[in-house]
């Protein structure tokens, strides 16, 4: 397995807190500026897929929160674990 794959595999097995959390970790690092020019471009791309996987998990919370309260504020009740499945 590639480390991109490997990546995207780990990232889509982590919680949004968690994905986040160690995306801050990467910018820091390299906000530092110490970090050799390969590990940094190797940070960035963990890092990217990273953001990639916090966007994904909040459109797909964002697609939820519109199922569950319509326009006119009424609430739904809906079993997404259904719908996931």
């Amino acid at each position: 397995m590639t480390k991109a794959a490997d990546t995207t595999a780990k990232a889509n097995e982590i919680s949004f807190e968690e994905a986040m959390e160690q995306l801050e970790t990467i910018v820091e690092k390299l906000e530092q500026g110490d970090v050799p020019l390969e590990e940094a471009i190797s940070m960035f791309q963990e890092g990217m897929q990273l953001s990639k996987e916090c966007h994904s998990k909040l459109t797909s919370v964002e697609k939820k929160m519109d199922q569950i309260l319509h326009a006119d504020g009424e609430l739904e009740a809906t079993d997404f674990q259904e719908e996931e499945e």
